[in-house]
């Protein structure tokens, strides 16, 4: 990858002298930036002004232009006292991640003494002394020690430059290998480790690097401490491990060897509980954590996944041109990667992501049992998914429609897959997260404990012989019907997804972005979908999708399909229990004067825990003596 390489420091640090030889040596071009100072500023010091900031931002800009439009053609070394980290963020504007930074320290009196034994020249110590008081150390930097030669200087550099890596990648799981050949293709020197087991897990990042010729400049470890020290600091290692206490046993493995201000991101699916429990732990350690959602598989991984980064704000900064650049782009072209909030914020989201995954999963499952009980066999089933596309597109109908045109020998695929469906435990967060703040994820759980039904198949078998079902009608309802009330029961989906998001941001005080975070989830994750396009607008005006005009007309006019479609499968005992949960949820939601007031009377009855009084607007809780 081309670079800007700004090479920095106080006066009398030899950086013209470093640059130069640095420049040669890479045979790269080599600017002065003193060279770019606009003539007022050259009248300014040639008077024996100091120059402010001011004076400094035109030229600070010029040679950021001047090293964007150098990196287009080749690398570059350029020498700029930049003490200031705000000088710095101008010089590195747009290209923070093609930027190296090599930073010439010294001690005051070294420095002082080298300036002064120079023929013809003179520093006096307060200038000097207020070059260091000005000085803010640079946190991502080769810091290179004036004691060592000029050709000792070189050498150190060069292999800094040359032999570091830029990211890590710690697990090559299925979603970490996808990953690193994503940031090898996009031009990122990566270093990639996976744990040594004998017998089990042998040379697997190596073997992985020798697979693929995007990976030839990667370099690949199963110890720790080598896999650490290849990284450039501060360091940048993302986890892909499996969730739970293995990720807790990753860091202590890797804490002996971090230093201050390294940045770790865990990549996998946590509970957000434990992203803020781990981010305190790692802080009171100086070290930064970022929690981060990926969605998309295998193929988003590698191609360009939906990521969803939390907590440390100024870390993700520093990994921000990483994660960015790999990431799915929207329709606009912009990546479909941004800092949601502050703590575990974006596991939360992704978390919440897997809920309505789940529900999507589930209708369309739905769906192809009611199409199939229209008489259609997969290739119809796929024929007539296929036709919604125009009207209800998302990624999940998009593979659906393929599943059921796959054939293996004479028969469907599908029809020889074993009907018990797994989970990985974040649907069942996603419930446990809505009982806790007293949100109706209704369908999410109905979805959720399906998949559980799915899994006592012996018992299902066993019960389907005792208590037998009875199809006493035909299904009374056309393919059109179906589509409307799948339209129905994802708007009702993404209300309650999107309002246990909504929730959660007022009870944390994460101030969630809605229209963001739905952008983000127009590409490159599972539940990537028109709908999904059309709520990035409606989260600009309202946290409710329920509220927005376009929609609350579309639900009532679906509404009258969904009704049907759900008393039809009823009456032919086909299950459809998200389907039939988007329709009593809306019900639930719209209901005026509700039934809980025979529950609040029975609280009462039983326990004393007194009821509220529609006839007094005071809110005074009232008790009865109900015998």
């Amino acid at each position: 990858m081309k670079k800007a390489i700004f090479v920095m420091g106080v006066s009398g640090c030899g950086k013209s002298t470093i640059g130069n030889l640095l420049a040669k040596e890479l045979d790269i071009p080599f600017f002065d930036g003193d060279d770019y100072h606009p003539e007022a500023n050259i009248k300014k010091m040639s008077s024996g002004q100091a120059l402010n900031d001011n004076d400094r931002q035109g030229w600070l800009e010029a040679l950021n232009l001047l090293a964007v439009k150098q990196i287009k053609e080749s690398s570059c070394v350029i020498v700029c006292s930049a003490l200031k980290q705000k000088y710095r963020t101008i010089l590195s504007d747009t290209i923070e991640d093609k930027t190296e930074w090599i930073h010439l320290t010294g001690t005051f009196n070294q420095i002082f003494e080298r300036v002064n034994s120079r023929a013809d020249h003179f520093m006096p110590s307060a200038l000097l002394k207020s070059q260091f008081d000005t000085l803010e150390n640079p946190e991502t930097a080769i810091t290179i020690d004036i004691s060592l030669t000029p050709e000792e200087i070189i050498k150190k550099i060069k292999h800094e430059l040359m032999n570091t890596s830029e990211f890590g990648l710690f697990g090559l799981g299925v979603m970490g290998k996808s990953l690193c050949r994503n940031l090898a293709n996009n031009g990122f020197k990566i270093s990639m480790f996976n744990r040594h087991v004998d017998g089990i897990e042998v040379d697997v990042a190596k073997n992985f690097k020798a697979q693929y010729s995007e990976l030839s400049q990667a370099q690949a470890f199963d110890d720790i401490s080598e896999f650490v020290n290849s990284l450039q600091q501060p360091r940048r290692i993302m986890l892909m491990v499996n969730a739970g206490k293995t990720i807790d046993y990753v860091i202590e493995d890797l804490l002996p060897h971090l230093s201050e201000n390294d940045i770790i991101i865990d990549g996998g699916n946590s509970n957000y509980k434990k992203t803020k429990e781990r981010y305190d732990y790692l802080k009171a350690k100086g070290i930064r954590f970022i929690g981060t959602g990926v969605s998309g598989g295998e193929e988003g991984a590698l191609k360009g996944p939906s990521i969803m980064p939390s907590g440390d704000k100024d870390a993700y900064d520093k990994v921000a041109p990483f994660l960015e650049t790999i990431s799915a782009k929207d329709k606009n072209g912009l990546p479909c990667c941004t800092y949601v909030g502050p703590e575990g914020s974006g596991q939360f989201i992704k978390m919440v992501h897997n809920g309505v995954e789940y529900v999507e999963m589930q209708l369309l499952a739905e769906v192809s049992t009611i199409l199939e009980a229209l008489g259609q066999n997969p290739d119809g089933i796929s024929q007539t998914l296929e036709s919604w596309k125009n009207s209800a597109n998302s990624y999940l109908l998009e593979i659906t429609t393929s599943i059921f045109k796959k054939k293996e020998g004479n028969d469907w695929l599908v029809n020889k897959i074993l009907d018990k469906a797994g989970n990985k435990g974040t649907g069942n967060w996603t419930t446990i997260a809505s009982a806790e703040l007293g949100v109706p994820s209704t369908l999410i759980s109905s979805a959720l404990f399906s998949r559980y039904i799915s899994f006592y198949k012996e018992e299902r078998l066993q019960l389907s012989e005792l208590i037998e079902t009875e199809n006493t009608s035909e299904l009374n309802i056309t393919t059109n019907a179906v589509l409307e009330a799948y339209q129905f029961a994802r708007i009702i989906n993404h209300y309650q997804g999107f309002k246990l998001i909504s929730e959660a941001s007022i009870k944390f005080e994460w101030n969630l972005n809605l229209s963001e975070i739905a952008r983000i989830w127009t590409n490159g994750c599972i539940i990537r979908s028109t709908l999904m396009e059309e709520l990035v607008s409606i989260f600009k005006e309202t946290t409710n999708i329920l509220t927005n005009t376009e929609l609350i007309e579309q639900v009532k006019q679906l509404k009258p399909s969904a009704k049907k479609v759900v008393s039809q499968c009823l009456l032919n005992d086909l299950t459809t229990p998200a389907l039939s949960e988007a329709i009593q949820f809306l019900n639930g939601i719209t209901t005026k004067y509700a039934s809980a007031n025979v529950i609040q009377a029975q609280r009462d009855y039983f326990g004393a825990h007194t009821y509220l009084r529609l006839d007094d607007p005071s809110g005074k809780p009232h008790h009865t003596n109900w015998v």
